[in-house]
């Protein structure tokens, strides 16, 4: 089972190396992470974009052109065609967002004659390491879903709850987050938790236990279950937080890298191959976990 960010770096390495196909990749911290991918034998790029500011940006990394698969494009818009063609060719495994919009890319990844949609809801999924708590949890969704209903949030945990089954975890504890664990009918988010855990024939192909409604303290300490005499199926030992909606996700995801020392990577799901979304403010150690957990996990899902 991988349960840690350095495990996910290391399956990389140990395993397959993904071929990660990059729209828009003239930017120096885009070129940074990649040659850092490839010189770990984490994933072999294609580089897709402005080529004479590619290939300027690898000599300054110390590394060859040459020796890179480059792909010309002007236009943000060309960019994200062409990687994602490269993808659905099954010329690369998984996609990677460089220096262009975010709408850009998804608009070609949801392209109905070239593009790379499922059947399948498309998912954010955050991996944080939290040194309190001494384990990895996936936070879901806190950047592409902004207010789902019932229905989007039982796909979203159904791809977090595949992932960690990618990892290899034979039993799932999610946990639905919420301001109390009172099902009050004003308060939709406690509605729709309590549902979730309700859903039991869903999630059993995963071993999974779903509680809710359940504060944050509720739903990773012990210790607080014990203090506060609450027992629910997995309680204090979440490793998957729903969120219910984006603002909460991005919320606690950002305090616990910020406040709270997180490890962190990140992957969106539901297209068929995983997305690697980097921010300029990440770690460099998270744009490598990153794409590590892509060529992971294109190498162990069926997405299509």
């Amino acid at each position: 089972m991988i349960n840690t960010i350095q495990g996910i770096v290391d399956a990389a390495k140990g395993g397959a190396s993904g071929v990660i196909a990059v729209a828009a990749a003239h930017d120096e911290p885009v070129i940074e992470a990649v040659v850092a991918a490839r010189r770990e034998g984490i994933a072999t790029p294609i580089l897709v974009g402005h080529a004479d500011e590619i290939r300027r940006m690898l000599r300054e990394q110390h590394e060859d052109p040459d020796a890179y698969q480059i792909v010309p494009a002007d236009s943000d818009t060309d960019c994200a065609a062409q990687a994602v063609s490269l993808c659905a060719q099954g010329k690369a495994n998984f996609l990677m967002k460089g220096i262009l919009g975010t709408a850009d890319l998804m608009r070609a990844v949801f392209n109905k004659e070239q593009g790379l949609r499922t059947s399948h809801l498309t998912t954010h999924c955050m991996f944080y390491e939290i040194p309190a708590l001494g384990k990895m949890l996936i936070l879901t969704d806190g950047g592409v879903n902004t207010f789902p209903d019932l229905e989007k949030k039982a796909e979203i945990l159904e791809n977090a709850a595949a992932v960690l089954q990618a990892l290899g975890y034979t039993s799932i504890n999610a946990a639905c987050i919420c301001g109390a664990e009172q099902v009050n009918p004003k308060v939709q988010s406690t509605v729709d938790a309590d549902a979730l855990t309700k859903m039991t024939d869903r999630w059993a192909k995963y071993n999974m236990q779903v509680c809710g409604p359940v504060a944050l303290d509720l739903a990773v300490s012990k210790e607080a279950c014990k203090h506060k005499h609450f027992t629910a199926p997995g309680a204090g030992d979440a490793d998957i937080l729903l969120v219910p909606n984006y603002e909460v996700g991005n919320g606690i995801g950002k305090a616990a890298s910020l406040f709270g020392g997180a490890k962190n990577a990140g992957i969106i799901l539901g297209a068929k191959v995983p997305i690697v979304l980097v921010s300029r403010s990440d770690s460099a150690e998270s744009k490598l976990a990153s794409i590590a957990a892509g060529s992971v996990l294109a190498q162990r899902m069926h997405l299509a």
